[in-house]
């Protein structure tokens, strides 16, 4: 079975990364490029003349009848893209986030649940090898009962695509959302978050322009989980470099960091008391890349079977987003209301039922 795929979106994103593993996945035999659109005509000229692909369409819309469609746009049309597609009866892949408001996230949500095709959501970190494997050990309890973690990604920001600044953009729907989807794979759901929100760099270069910006791009975030398990996250288009873990877990009986970033780890270092020394784990796939969804929602419309990661866990990651940034402006600790089904990587769970399919094992 050759799976043919439609991408919305033909930027960057699209041509380097997504492109790069589409093109091994034709080599398998498993998918073949169809179709792509951009409201860009030179975008769409220059797709077809690398891929030799139909770009002919006159909207996102007409592209929806493909097997599979990657959802590659800016973010402000995630949501009504990902939705019309998934009621097409197509698979679907989004790129982070899902959506930019909880209105949409809820439409795409309840699309996803009586739809045929599945819906796999960015970020797709929960799928390397080293995250797996970290999560398996916290599963496990190698490290005790998670009491404290802290996380951190950025860089200095895009000089393409002015929509990273302007309304629905920002450093936390961009950024951010990697270090939470993270951090709620090793914790469960956040119960409230209190955060620090703003612009740091009020003008900004895009495009060849010099942009008013308005969306954030520096941001400081709290995560309670509830039972006094508390995360914190620094993000933004403000860090020039940094030599730092991505993901720091503290447990009540050792330590856990992810290297490198939860995007492209490096491998992972672990203390326990009982050993009582530092366990360094190599990475065992340097070339893992952050585009692997893609490969997974291939595999499992190969396979029959569900999606390692769920869309509620996005939609999770979305409200809390949110809400940190209603709790900066309004001073105040805003409550999370959704939950998520635990990551199930097909291993039974453990006797103890610790992490068995719900949201937070210890709620």
């Amino acid at each position: 079975m050759t799976l043919n795929i439609g991408v919305l979106g033909l930027g960057s994103v699209f041509s380097g990364p997504y492109a790069a593993l589409i093109t091994r996945l034709e080599q398998e035999g498993r998918v073949k490029l169809a179709a792509g659109y951009d409201p860009d005509p030179g975008k769409r000229s220059a797709a077809a003349a690398r891929f030799g692909i139909d770009t002919s369409f006159e909207c996102a819309q007409d592209l929806i009848d493909r097997d599979i469609v990657l959802v590659l746009t800016s973010m402000n049309e995630h949501g009504s893209l990902a939705r019309a597609a998934l009621e097409a009866g197509r698979h679907v892949l989004v790129e982070k986030p899902m959506a930019t408001s909880v209105q949409e996230a809820t439409e795409l949500l309840e699309a996803a649940a009586v739809a045929p095709g599945e819906l796999v959501c960015a970020p797709h970190v929960a799928l390397s090898p080293t995250y797996r494997e970290m999560h398996k050990r916290v599963r496990e309890g190698e490290i005790g009962e998670l009491h404290l973690a802290r996380s951190r990604y950025g860089w200095s920001g895009p000089w393409w695509g002015r929509w990273f600044y302007e309304q629905g953009g920002g450093a936390l729907f961009d950024l951010g959302v990697y270090n939470l989807t993270s951090l709620c794979g090793f914790f469960g759901s956040v119960k409230r978050v209190t955060a620090m929100v703003g612009v740091a760099v009020p003008k900004r270069e895009s495009e060849g322009e010099q942009v008013t910006v308005r969306a954030d791009d520096n941001a400081h975030i709290v995560l309670d989980f509830g039972n006094s398990r508390f995360a914190s996250i620094a993000t933004g288009f403000t860090m020039q470099r940094y030599r730092s873990p991505a993901v720091e877990l503290y447990g009540s009986a050792g330590t856990m960091q992810l290297m490198g970033d939860d995007w492209a780890p490096n491998g992972f270092e672990q203390w326990t008391n009982d050993r009582g020394s530092w366990e360094i784990v190599g990475e065992t796939d340097p070339q893992w890349p952050w585009t692997e969804g893609l490969r997974h929602l291939v595999e499992c419309v190969e396979k029959g079977i569900r999606t390692v990661t769920r869309p509620e866990h996005a939609f999770h990651a979305l409200e809390v987003m949110l809400a940190a940034k209603r709790s900066s402006e309004e001073g105040r600790v805003v409550e999370i209301h959704s939950t998520f089904p635990d990551f199930d990587y097909g291993v039974p769970a453990a006797a103890d039922g610790d992490g068995r399919g719900e949201h937070d094992p210890r709620s």
